[in-house]
């Protein structure tokens, strides 16, 4: 599954406490200061890029949604809210870019892009199965996240989507934080699926990190 998410986006062209209960949205700048920051030309990259990571922001949200109501974990609902921003902030950067939605009316659910669909389905049977199989998924779509707003990056040189991006991968390196923390208390360890193990240590052995809107 690693390699199709690295396909969709480099192959287009080339703890006892519920810690989400403190999880900020994190911007080094606020959304509207990154946002105003000088229109540059879009390559196609940033572009399909921006139209995939408003879907994949969507599918975070919309599977936390969906575990919530079958857990009633709180962990959950709380991080649902910063995707829910999350999303926000991508249609901002496509709106200011006059690019086309994929999200649209879409329901909770439902994405254009069939491999999300896929993982989607995939992912909510999975974390149903039982409470850490779903925390599980949860850090599994952070772990996701990461991975590809970090590959993303790499070819990226806007301004205002770079200070988008690297503001969303702080936001998910926080709520890894908070699902292997409630895995930790059920004696379960999650291992990384797609960055690698040594960066996965690293993010959680350090503090969860603040910042402004």
């Amino acid at each position: 599954m690693k390699n199709l998410f690295v396909l969709m986006l480099l192959g287009l062209f080339s703890q006892s406490c519920d810690q989400s209960n403190i999880e900020p949205v994190v911007f080094s700048t606020d959304l509207s200061t990154a946002i105003n920051l000088p229109s540059e030309s879009l390559s196609d990259f940033e572009k399909n890029s921006l139209i995939l990571m408003r879907e994949e922001e969507k599918l975070a949200r919309d599977i936390y949604t969906y575990l919530y109501k079958k857990w009633g974990i709180n962990v959950f609902n709380n991080i649902s809210k910063s995707e829910d921003t999350h999303t926000s902030a991508i249609l901002s950067l496509l709106n200011k870019y006059q690019i086309t939605d994929p999200v649209g009316k879409n329901a909770a659910g439902v994405f254009d892009n069939a491999a999300l669909q896929k993982l989607y389905n995939d992912l909510t049977t999975q974390g149903s199965a039982t409470i850490t199989a779903g925390l599980n998924v949860g850090a599994t779509v952070e772990d996701l996240d990461i991975f590809d707003l970090m590959e993303a990056q790499k070819q990226i040189d806007n301004q205002d989507i770079n200070a988008v991006y690297a503001n969303l991968t702080k936001g998910s390196r926080n709520h890894i934080r908070s699902f292997t923390a409630r895995l930790s208390d059920y004696g379960v360890t999650y291992k990384a699926q797609y960055i690698e193990e040594t960066l996965l240590k690293d993010i959680l052995n350090s503090p969860m990190e603040t910042g402004g809107h």
